[in-house]
């Protein structure tokens, strides 16, 4: 009786051995996270599933080289995150008011009494998403990377591909700049 992988490593050295249920299992557990990232970091949806077919694509050639040194979940976001860098060199896009409207989507708030409060609610959102607006590409990556994904300073550095300390600066200057432009204009 062959034991079951649950691990994404070996989920993905099992679909490079052949096993089709395998690559079915990551591609389950892990397409809502890579949505989710190529839409914060880019300006519109049919970019972001333009990106998210070739970075799924990029999974399928590379399964042959994959080796387990990092997570899964970082190596497929380095994948997503040099193609979105790609995508900004050959076009430059300003960021959008779509971009973080889906942070904010995906985050369900729990239903309201009192119609103040949502209101009250919906302000924070929306100054949440101008702040989040305001960062640069750099920052606005990198704060997404920690908030939406929950990743590490060094994995954020792995998947950005830059050094642990750039990693970690423009983290802190992103979660700066969130918090003064929240505490400037209440």
């Amino acid at each position: 009786m062959e034991a079951r992988v649950t691990d994404d490593g070996g989920l993905m050295l099992a679909w490079a051995g052949g096993s089709a249920a395998a690559f079915d299992e990551l591609y389950a557990r892990h397409k809502g996270t890579l949505y989710r990232f190529l839409l914060r970091s880019v300006s519109d949806r049919a970019t972001a599933d333009e990106l998210f077919q070739d970075t799924w694509s990029r999974v399928v050639m590379a399964r042959d080289r994959y080796r387990p040194d990092a997570k899964f979940t970082t190596w497929l976001l380095q994948i997503a995150h040099n193609l979105a860098v790609d995508h900004f060199r050959r076009q430059r896009p300003q960021a959008g008011a779509e971009e973080t409207e889906a942070v904010f989507a995906a985050q369900a708030a729990p239903e309201r009494d009192q119609p103040e409060q949502a209101l009250s609610e919906f302000e924070q959102r929306r100054r949440m998403q101008r702040a989040i607006e305001g960062l640069s590409d750099d920052q606005r990556t990198t704060f997404v990377l920690r908030m939406e994904n929950d990743l590490s300073v060094d994995e954020i550095a792995i998947v950005t591909g830059v050094g642990r300390e750039t990693a970690k600066s423009r983290l802190r200057y992103a979660m700066a700049r969130v918090r003064d432009q929240l505490t400037a204009n209440p």
